[in-house]
């Protein structure tokens, strides 16, 4: 019978850690954003595809959301007025949305970067 060694369970909590944080922030630096506490603890991250960017709009296909209760649709999505845009995208581009929940209760991009 093997046994794990101390060295070893530390190396693979460091490894699942990395993951954990970067699941979580989905290699985004939010540092400087400009956003409420409340509005950075409720983001939500999604992967979608740019169907089009307008003025003030962008109009995405995404997957399930689960962490909100949507399902998979192609919408209109508001953009923050000082949204982050990390990177070129054009339609048709695989992104990661950062979502956050203004004080209507509606969902906006704050973030969008290419995958």
């Amino acid at each position: 019978m093997k046994t794990l060694t101390l060295s070893h369970a530390l190396s693979i909590l460091a490894l699942s850690t990395g993951v954990a944080l970067a699941q979580t922030s989905h290699g985004m630096d939010h540092s400087n954003m400009p956003m409420t506490d409340q509005q950075m603890e409720g983001a939500v991250h999604a992967t979608a595809t740019i169907n089009e960017i307008g003025e003030g709009t962008a109009n995405v296909s995404h997957g399930p959301i689960a962490e909100i209760g949507w399902p998979a649709m192609t919408m209109d999505l508001p953009v923050l007025e000082n949204a982050e845009m990390m990177g070129e995208v054009s339609p048709g581009e695989e992104v990661t949305l950062m979502l956050v929940k203004g004080d209507d209760g509606m969902y906006a991009i704050a973030a969008i970067m290419p995958n």
